[in-house]
């Protein structure tokens, strides 16, 4: 019995990597010689770089940088076992999670913290980047991650703004005298599932706006200032971001990687199966374990157990789906690639109750051992 297990992590519960250790087990409470291939699963968003460290035999790099709200903060990101590539989630550093609900606000909050981080990846060696967007605080175009980087834009006056959103429409020129020198010998490739434009009504603002803390007369100024970024960008770099698919990204950040930085946007899941090489360890799988937290309709817009899936349907190999829940419309998803969905909770239960780790992974080791007790009566 060979198994593949490459599950994401159950947010708020269990990490990917403790995920996987507790279907592992619980295989091997059946099959006890299974040869089981552990590989932490991510979609580009949280759990990345743990899943790519873990992966790639990295490590983590643990540094204090500028917060959104321009105080200091404690992130982190991993260094792959090449040590020239860097991984890096930028809600480590500007996370929608880490500013308290009533403190969110896109006019001032910045991503001044991601720049940072990619400027200490480069004066440790690194030149190649590995960049999840998603769950930013943010609605600032990624000028401060930009203006870490070296980048300096000045209003009317010839004088550099300040942090934040509500600096866009002070832009008037960029100067790039300054920019980090190293930068020209950096590749992004940046995990982006999304499509959403810069601004006008899909754009980042409007869409994701409101959950970090935008009135309705704040939405019409920042998104007046993306329009007005985006222009001074095209005088500058010749490039309408604006028309970039994922421009919208993190409040902008998409934008300022395909446009400054040059980056790549690409499918999360794709991007972190290419680099750890999933399809290459699906050689004589004969089975598949996958899962998340909730298995529903977003599942099936991109999420990590359906790219995964995919790709074994690709190999002929059947999947098995783990979830602490899982919607009707979770059911779709048994035509693109997964032979079967299975919840793990058995009984009634508090969802905070449910979402403690030990009963999760108590759960995901209780659930696998029963259905390999299954397929060892059937084979």
């Amino acid at each position: 019995m060979k198994v593949l297990v490459a599950i994401d992590s159950f947010k708020g519960s269990v990490s990917s990597v403790e995920a996987s250790k507790a279907v592992s087990l619980g295989i091997r409470d059946v099959f006890t010689d299974a040869e089981i291939l552990s590989v932490p699963l991510a979609d580009g968003g949280e759990g990345t770089v743990e899943a790519l460290v873990h992966a790639a035999d990295g490590h983590v790099i643990k540094q204090r940088v500028t917060g959104s709200l321009n105080q200091t903060v404690d992130a982190e990101y991993g260094i792959l076992s090449d040590g020239k590539t860097a991984v890096i989630e930028v809600s480590s550093a500007c996370g929608l999670p880490l500013v308290p609900i009533k403190h969110r606000n896109p006019l001032i909050t910045t991503t001044y913290g991601v720049g940072e981080l990619i400027c200490d990846a480069i004066e440790r060696g690194c030149r190649h980047f590995i960049i999840g967007l998603g769950g930013s605080a943010t609605n600032d175009a990624g000028i401060g991650m930009l203006q870490a980087l070296g980048y300096n834009f000045l209003d009317k006056n010839g004088e550099s703004v300040g942090l934040g959103g509500g600096e866009l429409r002070r832009i008037r020129k960029i100067d790039t005298t300054h920019v980090h020198p190293v930068l020209k010998s950096c590749t992004f490739k940046v995990a982006c599932d999304v499509t959403n434009p810069l601004y006008g009504p899909n754009g980042a603002t409007y869409v994701y706006g409101p959950q970090k803390g935008a009135t309705p007369e704040m939405l019409e100024e920042l998104d007046a200032g993306m329009e007005s970024f985006s222009q001074v960008a095209f005088h500058k770099i010749g490039l309408d971001i604006q028309s970039i698919n994922g421009a919208g990204a993190a409040g902008g950040l998409g934008a300022a990687f395909a446009g400054f930085l040059q980056a790549q946007l690409q499918s999360g899941i794709e991007l972190v199966m290419e680099l750890a090489n999933i399809e290459e360890k699906l050689g004589h799988v004969d089975f598949v374990v996958t899962g998340e937290g909730k298995i529903d309709g977003q599942t099936s817009m991109g999420k990590a157990p359906l790219g995964l899936s995919k790709l074994a349907q690709k190999h002929g190999i059947p999947v098995i789906a783990l979830a602490g829940a899982i919607s009707e419309k979770g059911s779709t998803l048994n035509s693109q690639g997964i032979t079967a969905l299975f919840s793990i909770m058995n009984e009634p239960m508090s969802l905070e109750e449910a979402m403690a780790k030990d009963v999760t992974s108590d759960h995901l080791r209780f659930t696998t051992c029963q259905l390999f007790r299954l397929i060892r009566a059937i084979r």
